[in-house]
């Protein structure tokens, strides 16, 4: 007889995207104190031999809400993510049988950010998040991918690069993917290509550090709303449409506001063993 398989022990990981821009959330608390975390995001978030997501957030519950750090794909950690953050604030409303009007605190490594859950649709949440400030926001000329181009740069609370003008796949395999590792960035840079429909909307492509092409970017989503109202003529209140959506974001004396949705898709075990 042979004998019975030996236990495994698993961390549940939790499935989320906002737009297509995905993520796995697990608590940190759970898991093993020698877990090599940058090796664990790389295998959970491979998306041929893991559960596949743009990035890992570990999360701690706090009095207002919960604590995340991010890892994206490649295991590199990230200061935030305006759709991870959307992402973690679903988690809290479902699991906590919150209802709209709630708000939370998510503490993020670019400080702590105000999330408002104000409407559901079936699955999908809606929440208003107040993203802070820009900050040094300036344009800047950079040879890239056998080009000089005039880049908008900037921080909200990560670093963004934003390219005004044609938003194509051609040119966001090339410039965009260039310029997300040029050396003007040695911590490397959120790429994103922004076409200025109108001054209503705002079309971007994304390449976002540590994962490459992406459907959306809430960060990112910002940046271009900033850099299309101060370089292309665009308004102060925007819709910034992706490939996986359109958001809405806001940029006011007070700072940036970021509206969007995001959608809890399901749980696993991984197991460790």
């Amino acid at each position: 007889m042979n004998p019975a398989p030996a236990p495994r022990s698993s961390i549940s990981l939790i499935k989320a995207h906002a737009y297509g821009n995905d993520f796995l959330l697990t608590r940190e608390r759970d898991l093993p104190k020698d877990l090599d975390l940058a090796a664990f995001a790389r295998r959970t978030c491979d998306r041929h031999r893991g559960v596949g997501a743009d990035g890992l957030l570990l999360v701690e519950p706090t009095a207002t809400g919960a604590r995340m750090r991010l890892l994206n794909a490649d295991g590199s950690p990230s200061e935030i993510s305006g759709n991870g953050v959307r992402c973690l604030a679903a988690w809290l409303a479902v699991s906590g049988g919150h209802e709209p009007g709630t708000s939370f605190g998510i503490d993020t490594d670019a400080g702590v950010k105000a999330v408002q859950f104000v409407g559901r649709d079936g699955p999908r949440l809606t929440f208003v998040a107040e993203m802070g400030s820009p900050t040094n926001l300036r344009e800047m000329d950079i040879e890239a991918a056998g080009q000089r181009v005039r880049a908008v740069v900037l921080r909200v609370g990560n670093p963004q690069c934003v390219v005004l003008g044609p938003a194509t796949p051609d040119r966001l395999r090339t410039l965009a993917a260039a310029l997300a590792i040029h050396p003007a960035f040695p911590h490397g840079t959120n790429v994103e290509l922004a076409d200025v429909v109108s001054p209503g909307e705002v079309r971007i492509l994304i390449w976002e550090r540590g994962v490459g092409p992406t459907e959306s970017s809430g960060t990112g989503a910002c940046a271009a709303a900033v850099a299309a109202a101060a370089f292309g003529g665009a308004a102060r209140a925007v819709e910034v449409v992706s490939p996986g959506g359109r958001q809405y974001v806001e940029w006011t004396a007070d700072g940036l506001r970021l509206t969007g949705s995001a959608e809890l898709v399901g749980e696993m075990a991984w197991w460790l063993g």
